[in-house]
């Protein structure tokens, strides 16, 4: 038979039938999928509408006293306030972080454990390729929370009371000058790393387990010096027990206006802050994310929390969870770079 012939009746119509069939097959399936889907998401936004039904951890992968630990207490007490549910927070420090880390990158991704994250994490990606989770890969952005600039502050038994004459000694006795941080990878230890590349000095970087040890340090005189947030030590930059040289931002802080900027005082292009935000172990419903990056919104933008945040020196950030994930990815690019331009290492 010619295969180009024209087809039978009994042909068309079994065709037909089969065709009818398909049909019948694929919508079925199709609405099978809807109705899953559907039953999906209504499942987590019911979930979510019913959140939290008891307590929720903050893991803070860093020691007490500094502007993290603070922060993540200060936002757990308004989360509990909105959300009628105790937010727990849960200090976790050490390794620069990663313990902390790994212990929410491991948690249930139920929304009951939660991750406060600072740009410790997002420098560690390229300082610690090694670490027993990836960022991006085992978490999800939430929300950020606040950025502040940092003040480098010289302990004033040194005789050094500008930056100026900072630079000055670690030029002419290289290596005898040392700089105090909470911890590998943390701004405080990323700043100091900057400042020693972009002034071209040599200081020897002392690692602590938390900001608190740091700051005793300095303030005992014990370290010369360390890169800390305005947030934590104006009060001690007033009572005049430190001497701040420089702040990091591009324009002095309100906090500390009579303080020049390091790109004024002698590093031109410098700049270095300490952001604040959350994250949840990757696997999180959507639906949980979206209610708590609302609510967190919510608490930033209120005009008492502001203003209380800007006498501190710290500035509100408000994104929604697809900003706050390219934020993220956007940093961890960015301290690549500089950890690579740099040859930065861990000591």
């Amino acid at each position: 038979m010619n295969p180009l012939s024209k087809p039978s009746k009994q042909f068309k119509v079994q065709s037909h039938f089969h065709m009818s069939s398909l049909r019948r097959s694929v919508a079925f399936g199709l609405a099978s999928l809807l109705v899953l889907g559907t039953g999906i998401f209504g499942s987590q936004k019911a979930h979510a509408q019913s959140y939290p039904n008891h307590p929720v951890k903050i893991i803070v992968p860093f020691a007490t006293g500094g502007p993290a630990d603070n922060y993540a207490r200060f936002i757990a007490q308004r989360l509990q306030e909105n959300l009628g549910q105790s937010f727990v927070v849960d200090n976790k420090p050490g390794a620069g972080s990663v313990i902390g880390t790994d212990l929410a990158a491991k948690a249930m991704p139920d929304g009951y454990t939660l991750l406060l994250m600072s740009n410790t994490q997002t420098v560690n990606e390229t300082l610690i390729p090694n670490k027993p989770y990836g960022l991006m890969k085992d978490f999800v952005g939430i929300a950020p929370i606040n950025y502040s600039d940092l003040v480098l502050v010289v302990n004033p038994t040194k005789g050094m009371n500008t930056l100026a004459d900072v630079i000055r000694v670690a030029k002419t006795q290289p290596g005898k000058l040392n700089y105090a941080s909470s911890g590998p990878g943390t701004p405080y230890h990323m700043a100091g790393e900057l400042f020693k590349s972009m002034a071209k000095i040599d200081m020897v970087h002392v690692p602590y387990k938390g900001s608190s040890g740091a700051r005793t340090d300095v303030l005992g005189g014990q370290v010369d010096m360390m890169f800390d947030a305005v947030t934590t030590m104006t009060e001690q930059v007033k009572a005049g027990k430190v001497k701040a040289v420089g702040a990091s931002g591009k324009v002095r802080s309100d906090v500390l206006p009579d303080v020049p900027t390091l790109n004024e005082a002698g590093v031109p292009g410098y700049e270095a802050t300490l952001w604040l935000g959350l994250m949840a172990p990757k696997g999180t419903p959507k639906a949980i994310i979206d209610k708590l990056n609302e609510t967190i919104s919510k608490i930033a933008s209120q005009a008492d929390v502001r203003q209380q945040w800007a006498k501190q020196g710290a500035v509100p950030m408000l994104m929604n969870p697809a900003v706050f994930d390219k934020y993220l990815q956007d940093d961890i690019a960015k301290w690549a770079g500089v950890i690579k331009s740099a040859n930065i290492k861990l000591d």
